[in-house]
């Protein structure tokens, strides 16, 4: 199950700017759209996927926000290093409590976004969004893939 959610994430972290790539061509072969279209289907039922607030790749956008893509990367990496064999699997409550603690401290960037964007009516550039979601993607990916 573990080596399933680490393949899953690091297929899901690829195919993000492989079907931004493809949708960006206008020589893609047929097979390739309908891979892009796939992942900006699935992308768009996780996703708002405002224009505004996703990167581009040339001419195309990405299949999710800025924010996304950050919790999605942030996610790959710690998917990449549980690959290492590191991470804990037991410690009962306290591992509980502990991992509780580090998804909450990893969401307090993105948060603060957030009450940025609602106090202020001013939206964060694509960057500050991707980055303040990475440690939350990164801390979530590596709880889940560590208790697997």
């Amino acid at each position: 199950m573990k080596k399933a959610f680490i393949a899953a994430t690091l297929t899901w972290a690829v195919a993000m700017p492989f079907a931004t790539f493809i949708a960006a061509r206008s020589d893609a072969s047929p097979a390739m759209y309908v891979v892009a279209v796939a992942v900006y289907g699935a992308g768009s039922i996780i996703c708002h996927q405002l224009p505004g607030r996703t990167f581009h790749v040339g001419s195309a956008q990405m299949p999710v926000c800025a924010r996304c893509t950050g919790i999605y990367a942030g996610a790959a990496l710690a998917a990449a290093l549980l690959l290492t064999g590191t991470g804990r699997q037991s410690g009962g409550r306290s591992r509980i409590r502990a991992d509780r603690l580090r998804v909450l401290a990893a969401a307090l960037p993105t948060v603060a976004t957030l009450l940025f964007e609602w106090s202020t009516g001013s939206t964060p550039s694509n960057t500050v969004r991707a980055l303040a979601g990475f440690p939350l993607g990164a801390a979530v990916a590596w709880v889940i893939g560590a208790a697997l």
